[in-house]
């Protein structure tokens, strides 16, 4: 299966790209109370207590060797699945809650999944939901490391394909997409190490609010003849969560 790019834009093309980070990834994903039916969270007590435990224990584990950053999120919005998720996907991405671990190489993982503190948040998002993924990772394509020391608004969005290298390449016609009609001057493409249930999760975050995201994404009908329709085109499926930090 090649790329087919239907309703090509000169203006879109192959984003550009940086040399990616050399870290390591561990991306913990729970569902613990995310909305059944519209996708936007509310709030919950029993989300509120997990989160301020794993807040936490990633001060704990970001001080740990190897150890870059710990981040922890809370989702605004989990979108309904998008191209051909509806029937590729094993598992539907309905997090509300998520935590980024960066460690210092993908060598160092296995270093940092021993650590007690990241073994302490496996424990405490697994004692209040079956519906958590964890996937090792490396960073694959970068448009911009993402910076997480300060709020915005967040994407992680777990891609499903028929081909995955089919989706690496049609992702960097969708990121030159958001690039221009979005802003979007950051991202890292989170490629999983071994088995994973998504064949890569994005991520990455804009400095404004979540309304105005909106309103440049589902205003503008290349949203639609575009990215939604090459998304459909090449077999692809995305679904899409905005966080912020926790």
């Amino acid at each position: 299966m090649d790329l087919n790019i239907v309703n090509p834009r000169p203006r879109y093309r192959p984003v550009p790209l940086v040399q990616p980070p050399s870290f390591g990834y561990l991306h913990i994903a729970a569902a613990i109370e995310p909305p059944t039916g519209p996708p936007f969270v509310r709030k919950s007590d029993r989300r509120e207590r997990v989160l301020a435990t794993l807040k936490s224990l990633a001060v704990r584990l970001a001080g740990a060797p190897n150890v870059a950053r710990a981040t922890v999120y809370r989702a605004l919005v989990v979108a309904p699945p998008s191209g051909s998720a509806r029937d590729k996907a094993t598992h539907v991405a309905r997090y509300d809650v998520a935590v980024l671990v960066e460690g210092a190489s993908p060598l160092a993982l296995d270093e940092v999944r021993a650590t007690e503190p990241y073994r302490d948040m496996l424990e405490a998002v697994r004692a209040v939901t079956h519906d958590v993924h964890i996937m090792d990772a490396t960073c694959a394509k970068c448009v911009g490391d993402v910076d997480k020391s300060r709020q915005g608004l967040f994407l992680f969005n777990h891609f499903v394909a028929e081909n995955a290298d089919v989706a690496l390449k049609l992702w960097d016609y969708l990121a030159d997409w958001y690039r221009i009609e979005t802003g979007l001057d950051n991202s890292t493409l989170l490629s999983p190490i071994g088995a994973a249930d998504y064949v890569f999760v994005n991520h990455a975050r804009w400095d404004y609010s979540l309304p105005r995201f909106m309103l440049n994404q589902f205003a503008r009908p290349s949203f639609y003849s575009y990215v939604q329709a090459n998304l459909r085109a090449n077999r692809v499926g995305a679904m899409p969560i905005m966080y912020r930090l926790a």
